[in-house]
């Protein structure tokens, strides 16, 4: 643990951040996952609007570094693709 006092508050903060995180990272994956389930059942509505919740939350993710700009959108990218695709 450190001894210098703003070396312990960034210890806390990193922590606090770190949380935060894991948070949004399992919930992007929890709603991708909904997603995916409503296009093996081949509900399209359900898929495209759980497609457009999922595709904020990979955008405000991006927009925090949590992701790469470039992996966001090749995650809102394949999604929409296979939604498209249930929709035809």
């Amino acid at each position: 643990m450190a001894n210098i006092k703003s070396a312990k508050k960034r210890a806390k903060t990193n922590e606090k951040r770190r949380q935060k995180n894991v948070t949004r990272r399992s919930d992007i994956k929890t709603t991708v996952k909904k997603v995916l389930s409503a296009i093996e059942q081949k509900n399209a509505d359900n898929a495209k609007k759980l497609l457009t919740e999922v595709e904020s939350k990979i955008a405000r993710a991006a927009g925090k570094n949590l992701l790469k700009k470039n992996t966001a959108s090749r995650k809102i990218g394949r999604l929409a693709k296979k939604v498209a695709a249930l929709a035809k």
